[in-house]
């Protein structure tokens, strides 16, 4: 099972989508370690928390950020559950434009 993501009360971000979106509206290349391209037009942001890491998969559409799946990681590699949710998600996105 996967934990929400969610951050705690008070807690640091020391990466954030916050700071991705930021580049890209900058026209600046996301690049490791802020970013993993994790599937043709699916890419990763790596968010260090206080004591937990989380990721938000995501896809650029034109100019726009588009957020398809969060979570807390667990292991060393992203889950499979996690990518399907994340590319079910992008197809929909596809299939409403």
């Amino acid at each position: 099972m996967v934990a929400p993501f969610a951050p705690k009360a008070g807690e640091i971000w020391t990466g954030s989508s916050h700071f991705a979106a930021d580049q890209l509206k900058a026209g600046r290349l996301l690049e490791m370690p802020l970013v993993c391209k994790m599937a043709k037009d699916l890419w990763e942001n790596r968010i260090h928390l206080t004591d937990r890491i989380a990721r938000v998969l995501f896809n650029v559409a034109g100019h726009t950020m588009v957020l398809l799946h969060g979570f807390l990681k667990k292991s060393q590699a992203t889950p499979s559950e996690e990518l399907a949710v994340a590319k079910r998600r992008l197809q929909q996105l596809r299939s409403f434009s």
